[in-house]
Order: structure tokens, then C-alpha cells, then sequence
């Protein structure tokens, strides 16, 4: 059988990715450009200067790929794109890029969730089983998702208000902790003991979640604290929050696998680079006979190997998109 090798283009965010895969499961190769430098002056992402620097870059890290695989544009079967979510802007030179070489090059044009591409990260991993229960966690999304075959996202749960990533991040802020604060948060956790008495938010029947709350609680706890004049063991403060985030989502999710009678996990998403929720779930699923799929850490961030990935399957399920393909920044994987 003949292989077939997806060019992906990812840009929803800082990253200015693109990578080539080949038959969805081999990473021939992945090229990052990564703005982090430039945003951690501002102390988080700014989109106009995102969107610029994608323009300047997108050209080089297409060049750099095609390079790195000793590959011409005439040996790809397809381009894969992340469509959305992400920054408006942003989005919008990937796929402005990606239109353009499928006209050039007349090759077939896939649009890929962002959510989808996440997923699908696990594919580099080892081919994922279904049936399987994938949580999503990133900055914008925490989501509990049920596939039964490639290509079939039913969601079961999902977060009410903040993505636990955007939670890592506010509190970071609150601890002090400089941009990117959600890596450090976590490496603090580890260092430190729980201590603090936090609220274990949304503790319900459903398969939701809601960290509004704990972020607001973390929050409260720091003013009162610096208002009596105490100091706050930053932590020990890390850790306690650290451990109400992974006692919830593996509460809810090691819940969906057993009342959905599913023994496949992938965790999916930026977050799934945190060391104590790596560590938990994968002592949680040992103990529970759970096949359990993380990526490895260069796949968890934005990247386009996981949208070319995602692209396979979307291409051999022909899901395709004409050239007028449009940026979306708010769009739903169901």
C-alpha cells in the first residue's frame, strides 16, 4: 500500500508550526517557531504581535520542513490546517498559507480542529484503540470526550466557565509566578506540601467541571493572607490547588470510563505535560487495568505534527475544504 505523507500548518496561537506525517502515525518532519520570548515581555500573548510574526515567519518554517524531510511540495498528498479555534488573526495566516499551496501545488485541502489535532497528538504515540475516553486539557478547553471509531467526537463533559489551563494561569499571576506561569505552577506543586484549605470544585454527579471557583478561592486566600500581614508559602499554596485540579478531573474521568465500560484513556492538550497529573492518572489507570495514551511532551504544546496527524484521518475519511476555507475563532468540535 502506498504511503501517504500530510503536510500540517498550525498558527492558532504563538507557535508557528508545520510538520509532515506520514500514514498518521510517523513524524517524518516537525518544525516550531515559538514566540514565547517575545510574549513573556507582556506577560502573556498579544495577538497583533502574534499575527505579525506568523506573517514573517510562516514562508521559512514551510521552507525548513520540506528541508528537514528531504521533500519537495510534489511528494505531499495533502495539506492539513488548523481552521480554529485559536486567535483570529493568527489562524488566518496558516490558512492563508495552506489555501494558497493547495491552489499552487493542486493538492487536497484539509481543515482540522485545533481540539481534534490535540487528540490525535496520541496517534505518535501508538495507534489509539477505541472504543477510548480522551480528556481534553488545555488553555481554552477541559473536556471529556467519547470516540468509538476514528473521526467520532461525542462529548460527555465539559468545563462551565475557565479551562483549567486559563486557571493555571490566573493563579500563577496571583503567586507571582512570570508568563508562561501554568509549567511553573506545576513544578512548584511538586516542591511543596497541601496545606491550604481549597473548596474541590464542581464535586457533582456530572461529567462537567467549573474552576471559576477554586481560582477565585486561591485568590481570596492570598489577599486575606497578605492583609493580616502573613506570608504566603507559595508552595505549599501550588500544591494544594495542584491537588483539588487532579483529584476532579480523575474523579470524573476514571467515573466515565467505568460507567461507559471503556478501558482506553488519552489525555490531550497543553496541561497533559503537568508532571503531577501525568503521574496520578498513570498510577490511577495501572491500578484500574486502563490502557493509558499521553503524548510525549513536545506533542502536548501547539504543534502541527498533531494537525497533520488529525489530517490523516480527516483525508482518508475525505473530510476536505475548498480554497475558500475560512478562519473561525470560536468553533465547536461537535
Amino acid at each position: 500500500m502506498r504511503d501517504t505523507y500530510i503536510l500540517g500548518i498550525e498558527s492558532s496561537c504563538d507557535e508557528t508550526s508545520v510538520s509532515i506525517v506520514k500514514n498518521g502515525c510517523e513524524d517524518i518532519s516537525t518544525v516550531v517557531l515559538s514566540q514565547m520570548d517575545t510574549h513573556s515581555t507582556y506577560g502573556g500573548v498579544v495577538p497583533e504581535i502574534a499575527s505579525r510574526m506568523h506573517v514573517e515567519n510562516i514562508t521559512i518554517v514551510i521552507e525548513e520542513c520540506l528541508k528537514k524531510a528531504n521533500m519537495t511540495m510534489e511528494q505531499i498528498d495533502a495539506i492539513a490546517v488548523t481552521y480554529g479555534p485559536g486567535l483570529i488573526g493568527c489562524l488566518l495566516v496558516g490558512v492563508g498559507a495552506a489555501t494558497t499551496l493547495s491552489y499552487i501545488y493542486n493538492k487536497p485541502l484539509i481543515p482540522v480542529h485545533h481540539i481534534a489535532g490535540h487528540i490525535y497528538a496520541n496517534n505518535l504515540v501508538s495507534k489509539m484503540e477505541f472504543p477510548l475516553i480522551a480528556l481534553v486539557i488545555s488553555g481554552g478547553h477541559t473536556d471529556l470526550i467519547y470516540m468509538d471509531k476514528d473521526y467520532s467526537f461525542k462529548k460527555i463533559g465539559g468545563t462551565l466557565d475557565d479551562a483549567v489551563g486559563e486557571c493555571y494561569d490566573k493563579v500563577a499571576r496571583v503567586l507571582g509566578v512570570p508568563y508562561p506561569g501554568g509549567p511553573l505552577v506545576d513544578k512548584l506543586a511538586n516542591e511543596g506540601n497541601d496545606t491550604y484549605t481549597l473548596p474541590l470544585p464542581l464535586d457533582d454527579e456530572t461529567y462537567n467541571f467549573s474552576f471559576s471557583g477554586l481560582k477565585s478561592a486561591v485568590i481570596n486566600l492570598v489577599h486575606n493572607e497578605e492583609q493580616r500581614g502573613n506570608k504566603i508559602a507559595k508552595q505549599d499554596l501550588a500544591c494544594s490547588f495542584q491537588n483539588r485540579v487532579v483529584k476532579i478531573l480523575s474523579k470524573k474521568t476514571m467515573r466515565a470510563l467505568e460507567e461507559y465500560n471503556v478501558k482506553n484513556l488519552i489525555i490531550a492538550g497543553g496541561v497533559s505535560a503537568n508532571k503531577g497529573i501525568r503521574d496520578t492518572f498513570t498510577e490511577l489507570c495501572k491500578e484500574n487495568g486502563i490502557n493509558l495514551t499521553i503524548p510525549h511532551i513536545k506533542y502536548c504544546t501547539d504543534n502541527a505534527a498533531m494537525i497533520a496527524t488529525a489530517g490523516y484521518y480527516a483525508y482518508i475519511n475525505n473530510i476536505k475544504a475548498n480554497i475558500d476555507l475560512k478562519a473561525t475563532a470560536n468553533t465547536s468540535l461537535f
